[in-house]
C-alpha cells in the first residue's frame, strides 16, 4: 500500500512504524508542519500495563523507551497541609521530544520517508495519490476539518484553563497539589519524565483565572505567579516554558474533549486527538493514540476487503475502547472542573476520592496496589463513623438518618414486582422483602407503593390505600424488625401518565387491553403518541384529592411501623411529570420555572412531613437527568435536591432517565453515580447512589470516596436475596450479623473462603 501520514507526532509516526514492520512493501510517508526537534509540552506518561502492550507490537520501541525514562510507583496528594501517599501504581515518564526522537529514529530503519516543516495540504489530495490518508495532525486537525460534516465531531471546550509548564526539581511521585487563594483554588498535575525535568501543569476554573486577572498576564508574570503559588514544592527551582508559539494569556490554554461519529471517510481515516482526546488527568492522550496505531495496523494487515470495509473494522473494533477511556477521562476532569465541591471533605477522604475520580480505579484495587494505605483509610473511615480503631470495608459502617440507624450502607432498590392483588401485599411479597432483610442489607425499600387504585402502574401494583393493604405491609415490617436488623422503607407514589398498563413481562408500557382506568397528568401528554392513553391534566381539585390520598398513605405507612417513607418523584411518574420540563406544559403556578414546576410536588411532600413522626426520616427519589434535550439537567436536579431538602428531606435517592421513550441515556458501571456525587456534595445533603451498582467494590469506593451515603442495588438482590452477607463474607469482614438460625451457614462460607484463598497462594 502507499500511505501518506498527516502528522508526525506520536500517533503518525507509531503508525508508521508498525505498518512498515508489518510489511516493509508499504510505501509510507509522513508529513509534519513543524521541524523534526520542535514539540509543544514536556512529559508524556505511560502505564506499566501499557508499556506491556506497547512491548507486544514493537520491542525495540519500548526498549528505547525504557532506556530513557523515569518510573515510579507513587501518587502523593497534598491538599490542607497534609501530604497523603497511595504506591503500586506503576507508571513511567518521558519527555515528549525523546519520544519523538525515537519514533523518528526507529521509523528512519524500518524505511518510513519523513517530512518535516512541510505545511498539510487538502487530505483530498492526498487521497487521490495515495490508497491511504491517515489524519493523525491532532485535535485542531486539518483532516477533520475539511469533511467536518461527514466525521461530524462533537467538540466541547472545557470550562478550566491550565498552563503546561517544566521545572528541574526533581519529583518523586507523581504529585497533585491544591492551593487556595483569594481567587479559589487552583491544582497541580507534575510528575518527572527523566533525569532533569518534571512536568508542572497548574489548572484552575477560568473563573477563578479570571478573577485573579491572569487573562492580563504575559507568560512572565503567569510563569512567576505559579513559581509562588508552588514555592513550598519546588523549593527555589524556577518553572519554564516551551510554548514559544503563545504569547501573553493564551499560555493559559483550554482543553477540547473530542469525539467523532466516524472515523474514515473512504480512504481517510482519523486516528489519536484529530478523532478522539482524553483529559491530560488521565494521562493517556498519547496512550489512547497508540493504541489506536496497534488496532488499525492489525486490521489493515488481517483483514480482508477494500480500504474503506477495512477502516469501518477498525472503527467497530476500537471505538467502545476508545469510549470507555474517554468515559473515565471524562469523569476525571469533570472532579478537577468542581473542585469546588470537593474541597469540604477531610483530607483522608478527598485524596481517596480524587484517586478514583476516574471511576476506572476503586477501593479493592488500591487495595492490591498499597495495601497499608487502604488499611489507613479504611481505619481513619471507621473512626470518621464512631466505629473503634480497626479497618473496616466502608461498605459495612453504620449509618444514622434522625433516630433511625442503619448497619451498614446497603440498600435494596425499589423494584416493582407486579405481584400483589387489589393492591394488597400477600406470601410472594412477604418472601421477597424478608429474605432481603434477612440476607443481610441495611436498608429495604420497597416496590412503588400507590396512594389509589387509579395511581397505580398496573393491575399487579401494591398499594397502600385501605386497612387490608396497611395489615399486609405490617406483616411483613413486623417480621423484619423482628428477626433482622434491617430497617425497611415505603416507597410512596402516583403513577400518573405511566398507569394503566400491563404487567411487565406482558409488555411493559402497553395499555391494557381491557379495564382500564383513567389517567391524570400535569399535561395531557400521552407517554407514547398514538400508543398510550391520554391523560386528562389535572385540575386544582384533582391536586387537592391527589394530594390527601399522599397523606393518608403517609399515616398508614405510620401506622405499619415503616422506618422511613420515600416520596417517588423520580421515572416519570406523577409527581416527576411535574418536575420535568418534558412532561409539565403548564402555564398556571404550577409550571414554568424549576421552583414553580416543583411547587405541587413540594406542596405535598410538605404535607406527609407534616403527619410523618418527626424522629423518622424522609427521602425523595428523583430523575436527575432526562437525558432528552430541553429535559432535565444534573445542574437543574440540583435546584430540585436542594428544594426537597429545604422541605424536610433528610435524604436524596438519586436516579436517572425513564421519563421520555426519546431518552438517549449513556450507560456504563455506575453511570448514575455522578449525578449523586453532585447533589451530595453542591446541596450538602446526604444521598442514595443507584445505577449498574453490582459489586461490593462499587459501594465501597462510592462511601469511602463521598459520592453517596448509601447504595441502592436492584438486580444483585434479585439475583442473591444474601447478596450483603456474602459480600461480607468475600470481604473477611466477619461482624456481621447473621439470621441466627443460619450461622452454621456463616461460619462455613467464611472457612470456604478462606481455605479457598490459601489454596489460590499455593497455586
Amino acid at each position: 500500500m502507499r500511505i501518506v501520514c498527516l502528522g508526525g507526532g506520536p500517533a503518525g509516526l507509531y503508525f508508521a512504524i508498525l505498518m512498515k514492520k508489518a510489511n516493509p512493501a508499504h510505501d509510507i510517508t509522513v508529513i509534519e508542519r513543524n521541524a523534526a526537534d520542535n514539540t509543544f509540552g514536556w512529559g508524556v506518561v505511560f502505564s506499566d500495563q501499557t508499556m506491556d502492550g506497547f512491548r507486544e507490537a514493537d520491542p525495540a520501541v519500548v526498549e528505547a523507551i525504557e532506556a530513557n525514562f523515569h518510573h515510579w510507583d507513587d501518587i502523593d496528594i497534598h491538599f490542607k497541609g497534609q501530604m497523603i501517599r497511595s504506591g503500586g501504581h506503576g507508571f513511567c515518564g518521558i519527555a515528549r521530544l525523546k519520544l519523538l526522537e525515537i519514533f523518528q529514529q526507529r521509523a528512519a530503519e524500518l524505511g518510513v520517508h519523513m517530512m518535516f516543516e512541510q505545511d498539510i495540504k487538502n487530505p483530498d489530495e492526498y487521497a487521490r495519490d495515495y490508497d491511504l490518508v491517515i489524519g493523525a495532525d491532532g485535535v485542531n486537525s486539518v483532516t477533520r476539518s475539511r469533511h467536518e460534516a461527514h466525521f461530524n465531531p462533537r467538540i466541547d471546550t472545557r470550562q478550566c484553563r491550565f498552563i503546561w509548564l517544566g521545572t528541574r526539581k526533581k519529583l518523586d511521585a507523581f504529585t497533585f497539589a491544591f492551593k487556595e487563594t483569594p481567587w479559589g483554588w487552583f491544582n497541580l498535575h507534575a510528575y518527572r519524565f527523566n533525569d532533569e525535568m518534571s512536568t508542572f501543569i497548574v489548572e484552575t476554573p477560568e473563573s477563578t483565572w479570571l478573577k485573579a486577572g491572569l487573562d492580563k498576564f504575559e507568560v512572565p508574570e503567569s510563569i512567576a505567579f505559579c513559581e509562588n503559588l508552588f514555592a513550598d514544592l519546588l523549593d527555589g527551582h524556577p518553572l519554564v516554558s516551551n510554548a514559544r508559539h503563545l504569547r501573553g494569556s493564551a499560555v493559559w490554554l483550554k482543553f477540547n474533549r473530542v469525539l467523532c461519529e466516524r472515523w474514515y471517510k473512504d480512504n481517510i481515516v482519523l486516528l489519536g486527538d484529530a478523532a478522539h482526546t482524553a483529559h491530560f488527568s488521565i494521562g493517556s492522550g498519547t496512550k489512547l493514540a497508540m493504541e489506536d496505531a496497534i488496532a488499525l495496523v492489525k486490521v489493515l494487515n488481517s483483514s480482508e476487503g477494500s480500504v474503506p470495509e477495512r477502516l469501518a473494522r477498525y472503527q467497530a473494533e476500537r471505538e467502545i475502547e476508545a469510549l470507555k477511556l474517554q468515559s473515565a477521562a471524562r469523569n476525571r476532569m469533570t472532579w478537577f472542573e468542581h473542585i469546588d465541591r470537593y474541597v469540604h471533605l477531610p483530607p483522608e477522604q478527598f485524596a481517596f476520592a480524587l484517586l478514583t475520580g476516574s471511576q476506572r480505579v476503586g477501593h479493592g484495587n488500591q487495595k492490591l496496589r498499597d495495601p497499608e494505605y487502604i488499611e489507613s483509610l479504611d481505619r481513619w473511615w471507621a473512626r470518621h463513623c464512631g466505629l473503634p480503631d480497626r479497618a473496616v470495608p466502608p461498605m459495612f459502617t453504620p449509618f444514622t438518618l434522625r433516630s433511625m440507624t442503619l448497619p451498614n450502607r446497603v440498600v435494596v432498590s425499589p423494584m416493582c414486582t407486579y405481584s400483589a392483588q387489589a393492591g394488597v401485599p400477600n406470601d410472594f411479597h412477604f418472601q421477597h422483602y424478608t429474605a432481603r432483610a434477612l440476607g443481610g442489607a441495611g436498608l429495604v425499600v420497597t416496590e412503588m407503593t400507590c396512594v389509589s387504585a387509579d395511581a397505580r402502574i398496573t393491575p399487579g401494583c401494591t398499594g397502600i390505600w385501605n386497612e387490608a393493604q396497611q395489615a399486609g405491609w405490617k406483616r411483613i415490617v413486623d417480621f423484619v424488625h423482628a428477626n433482622s436488623q434491617a430497617k425497611i422503607a415505603l416507597q410512596i407514589g402516583h403513577a400518573g401518565r405511566k398507569g394503566s398498563t400491563r404487567l411487565a413481562w406482558d409488555g411493559i408500557d402497553q395499555p391494557l387491553d381491557t379495564g382500564n382506568w383513567p389517567l391524570i397528568a400535569p399535561s395531557a401528554l400521552p407517554l407514547m403518541p398514538g400508543v398510550s392513553q391520554v391523560p386528562r391534566e389535572m385540575t386544582q381539585a384533582d391536586m387537592d384529592a391527589v394530594k390527601q390520598d399522599f397523606v393518608a398513605a403517609t399515616q398508614r405507612a405510620c401506622d405499619a411501623g415503616f422506618d422511613m417513607v420515600e416520596f417517588h418523584a423520580a421515572h416519570g411518574y406523577l409527581m416527576s411529570s411535574f418536575i420535568s420540563p418534558l412532561t409539565n406544559q403548564r402555564r398556571d403556578a404550577y409550571g414554568g420555572s424549576t421552583e414553580a414546576r416543583c411547587r405541587y410536588p413540594l406542596e405535598v411532600f410538605r404535607a406527609m412531613r407534616a403527619v410523618w413522626p418527626p424522629e423518622r426520616p424522609m427521602s425523595v427519589r428523583i430523575s436527575a437527568h432526562d437525558w432528552v434535550p430541553g429535559g432535565m439537567t444534573p445542574d437543574e436536579a440540583t435546584v430540585v435536591a436542594g428544594l426537597f431538602h429545604d422541605a424536610g428531606a433528610d435524604i436524596v435517592h438519586v436516579s436517572a432517565g425513564q421519563v421520555s421513550k426519546d431518552e438517549q441515556p449513556v450507560y456504563g458501571r455506575m453511570f448514575q453515580v455522578p449525578f449523586s456525587d453532585q447533589i451530595r456534595n453542591e446541596v450538602k445533603v446526604p444521598t442514595i447512589a443507584v445505577g449498574n451498582i453490582f459489586e461490593a467494590d462499587h459501594v465501597n469506593t462510592i462511601i469511602a470516596s463521598g459520592r453517596a451515603d448509601l447504595c441502592a442495588l436492584a438486580r444483585p438482590h434479585l439475583a442473591d436475596p444474601a447478596w450483603t452477607l456474602h459480600a461480607a463474607a468475600e470481604q473477611g469482614y466477619t461482624d456481621i450479623a447473621w439470621p441466627r438460625a443460619y450461622v452454621g451457614g456463616k461460619l462455613q462460607l467464611e472457612r470456604n473462603l478462606e481455605r479457598a484463598g490459601q489454596l489460590a497462594l499455593v497455586a
